[in-house]
Parts: structure tokens; sequence; C-alpha cells
């Protein structure tokens, strides 16, 4: 065996040098890829983390929002309670002040027509008393009147006629 040769004659030399040129060359390849795809996972999260950030923005913006337009709402309904409050204050005073008034009118309805019945029952018996009082004088004067007297009577009213038509 000749041990002298030289190591470039060697096949095996051959052999370990193209494998290790074929291993550069894919590993090279390889590595491209490999860092390639790894490139575009990391731009893939990039743009997943700005979406998820933007969409977290949108949300509290949306949030936001939400309870702005609740504080209003429940602004707005407290000032609808408040107005129907005043208003049905108003409402009850106006009916308490229009229920004393016909409760004022009809009772002066009924001292009106109390008043007119004691006015009709007072002539009643006025009328009545005068009638009885006639028929009392005319029975009287019937019974008690003779013609002298009655002479006597148109005599003295006569002579007082004078001093009756000067008063």
């Amino acid at each position: 065996m000749h041990h002298a040769e030289h190591f470039w004659l060697d096949p095996r030399f051959w052999v370990a040098v193209s494998f290790i040129i074929f291993v550069l060359l894919v590993g090279r390849k390889a590595w491209a890829q490999l860092t390639a795809m790894l490139d575009a996972r990391a731009e893939r999260v990039r743009a997943e983390l700005s979406e998820a950030a933007r969409l977290r923005e949108e949300a509290e913006a949306m949030l936001k929002q939400a309870e702005a337009d609740r504080a209003a709402a429940l602004k707005e309904a407290e000032a609808l309670l408040s107005r129907a409050r005043a208003e049905a204050e108003r409402v009850a005073e106006t009916a308490a002040v229009e229920a004393e008034a016909s409760a004022k009118r009809r009772e002066r309805m009924a001292m009106d027509r109390i008043a007119a019945a004691e006015a009709g029952a007072v002539a009643e018996v006025r009328e009545a008393a005068a009638e009885i009082a006639t028929a009392a004088a005319r029975r009287v004067i019937a019974e008690r009147m003779t013609a002298e007297a009655d002479a006597k009577l148109i005599d003295s009213a006569v002579a007082d006629l004078p001093r009756a038509l000067r008063a």
C-alpha cells in the first residue's frame, strides 16, 4: 500500500468534498427557504398583532361611545321623568283647582235654589196669610159693620183726606 500517494487522488476524498459542496449548496438553499418562511411567519404575526391592537382600540372606542350613550340616555330618562313629574303635579293642581271651583259653583247653585225655594215659600205663606186675613176681615166686617158704622167710617176717611194728601 502506498501511503505516499496524494490524498486528492483518493476517491473517498472526492466523495467527501462533493458531499460537503452538496451540503453547502443544499444547506444554503434550505437556509434561505427556512429564513424566508420564518420572516413570512414573523410578518404574519406582526400583522396579526397590529390588527389585534387596532381591533382593541376600536373596541375601547366603542366601549367609551356605549358608555357615553348610556350616560346620555340616563340623563334623558331622568329629564323625561322630572318633566313627567312636573306635568303630573301641574295637572293635579289644575284638577284640584277645577274641582274646587266646580264644588263652589255647585254650592252657589244649591244656595241659589234654596234661596229661591225660601223666597217662593215666603211668598206662598204671605199670600196665604193675606188671603186668610182678607177672609177674616171680610167676616169680621160683615158681622160687625152696620150701615151707621159704615157711614161714620166713610165720613171720617173723607175728613182725613186733605191731611193724607199733604203728607
